[in-house]
C-alpha cells in the first residue's frame, strides 16, 4: 500500500485542480439553464434539424428545452472529454514517468516486486477516476437540485457510469501505452482521447462506420443513447474487455522490462 498512498499523494494537486474546474463549469452550465430555458426549445428545434451536426452531437435525439437534455450536451462534454483527458494523462505518466524523471531506480530498490508496484500504480489511477467521477457528480446533481428542477435521477447516474468506465478504459488503454515507453508521452495519451472523441462522431455521422462503435468508448457514454433507453451494452463491455487487456499487458510489460537508471 505504500506505492499506493506516494501515487495518491503525488497525484493530489492534479486531481484536485482537474475535479474543481471540471466540476466547476458543469456546476456553471447547469446554474445557466434556468435564465436560458425560455430561449432553449426555438434553439433545440433548429438544431435538431441540422443534419448531419445534429446526429453527431446527438441533437436529433437531446432538446435543450429540458433540463436531461441540457446536461447532456453541455455537462456531457465537459465530463467526457475532461476526465477523459485527466484519465489519459494521468495513466501516460505512472510507468514512463518514473523513467523519465530517473526516479524508478531508486524505487525499485524497496522490497516490493515490480508488477506489485505498476497494480499499486494502477489502482490510484482508478482510485482518482472515480474520486473526479463521484466530485462532478456531485456537482452537477447538487445544482441541478439548487434550481429545483426535476430529473431522471436513474438515467442521470446510468450515465455517469458510463462516463466513469469510459474513463477507466482510457486510463487502462493508456496505463498499457505507458508501460511501452521511457518517457511520459502526454501528447500520445491526450491524442488518442481527442482520437476517441471524433471517432464517437464519426460513427453518428456515417452508418457504415457502426463497426467503429466497439473501438470507440463515446459511442456506449453517449447521453443521447443512454436517455432515449438505447442499448449499448455490446460496446460497453467491449470496452471493459479492451481496457483490462491493456492493464494487464502493461503490468507484464512492466514486469519485464529492462528499466532506465
Amino acid at each position: 500500500m505504500t506505492i499506493l498512498k506516494k501515487e495518491l499523494r503525488a497525484g493530489a494537486v492534479s486531481f484536485l485542480l482537474w475535479s474543481a474546474v471540471v466540476g466547476g463549469l458543469m456546476s456553471m452550465c447547469v446554474a445557466m439553464y434556468p435564465s436560458m430555458s425560455g430561449s432553449m426549445e426555438d434553439l433545440s428545434a433548429m438544431f435538431a434539424n441540422m443534419g448531419g451536426f445534429s446526429a453527431a452531437f446527438g441533437l436529433d435525439k437531446l432538446g435543450f428545452g429540458t433540463i436531461m437534455g441540457f446536461y447532456g450536451t453541455e455537462c456531457g462534454n465537459i465530463l467526457g472529454l475532461g476526465g477523459a483527458f485527466f484519465a489519459a494523462l494521468t495513466a501516460m505518466g505512472l510507468l514512463a514517468g518514473e523513467e523519465g524523471g530517473h526516479t524508478a531506480e531508486f524505487l525499485l530498490t524497496h522490497p516490493v516486486g515490480r508488477i506489485r508496484i505498476a497494480a499499486e500504480k494502477l489502482a490510484a489511477l482508478a482510485a482518482m477516476i472515480l474520486g473526479l467521477n463521484l466530485l462532478c457528480l456531485a456537482c452537477g446533481a447538487g445544482t441541478i437540485w439548487a434550481i429545483g428542477e426535476e430529473a431522471d435521477w436513474g438515467d442521470l447516474l446510468r450515465y455517469h457510469g458510463a462516463l466513469l468506465v469510459m474513463q477507466l478504459e482510457i486510463g487502462g488503454i493508456c496505463f498499457g501505452l505507458s508501460s511501452l515507453l521511457r518517457r511520459g508521452g502526454l501528447g500520445l495519451g491526450m491524442g488518442l482521447a481527442a482520437g476517441l472523441y471524433f471517432l464517437g462522431l464519426a460513427v453518428n455521422l456515417d452508418a457504415g462506420l457502426d463497426w467503429l462503435r466497439f473501438v470507440t468508448p463515446y459511442y456506449y457514454a453517449d447521453a443521447a443513447r443512454i436517455f432515449s433507453g438505447e442499448s449499448a451494452a455490446g460496446p460497453m463491455l467491449a470496452g471493459c474487455a479492451l481496457g483490462a487487456v491493456c492493464a494487464g499487458l502493461g503490468l507484464w510489460r512492466y514486469g519485464r522490462k529492462d528499466i532506465a537508471a
